[in-house]
C-alpha cells in the first residue's frame, strides 16, 4: 500500500467561525466523496489559512465530522502580496492503493484560479 496525498482549497466570504467551518466541510465532504476515503485511510491532515482567516482552526470542522483519531494541524500561509483571500486549503495524507493519477484533487470557489486544470 502506498502513501499519497490528495490536495484541496477553497474561499469563504467572511472571517467566522461559522463560514470556516461551513466552508471546511463543504471542501472535505468533496473530496471525500471524489475519492472514496475512509477515516481508516488517512493518516493525517495539514489546513492553511490565508492571514486574513483567524476567527477559529478549520480542523475543528474535521473533528465535527469525526475526524477525531486523525493528526490534524492547522498554520498560516506566506502572506504574499495580490494573492487569493479568504482561502482554506488542505493536504490529506492517505494509504491507498491508487495510484497519483487516480488521485482526485479538489479546489471549490475562488480558489478554482489556483489549479484550473483540476477543476471539473
Amino acid at each position: 500500500m502506498a502513501v499519497r496525498a490528495i490536495r484541496g482549497a477553497i474561499t469563504v466570504t467572511e472571517n467566522t467561525k461559522e463560514s470556516i467551518w461551513e466552508g471546511t466541510k463543504e471542501l472535505l465532504a468533496e473530496i471525500i466523496e471524489r475519492n472514496s476515503l475512509e477515516n481508516k485511510d488517512i493518516i493525517s491532515v495539514i489546513f492553511t489559512v490565508t492571514q486574513d482567516l483567524n476567527a477559529t482552526f478549520p480542523a475543528v470542522a474535521a473533528r465535527q465530522i469525526g475526524w477525531n483519531d486523525i493528526p490534524l494541524m492547522c498554520t498560516s500561509e506566506i502572506n504574499v502580496p495580490g494573492s487569493l483571500e479568504k482561502c482554506i486549503r488542505v493536504l490529506i495524507h492517505i494509504n491507498t492503493e491508487k495510484s497519483n493519477i487516480e488521485i482526485n484533487h479538489v479546489y471549490l470557489k475562488g480558489a478554482q484560479v489556483l489549479r484550473p486544470d483540476l477543476v471539473e
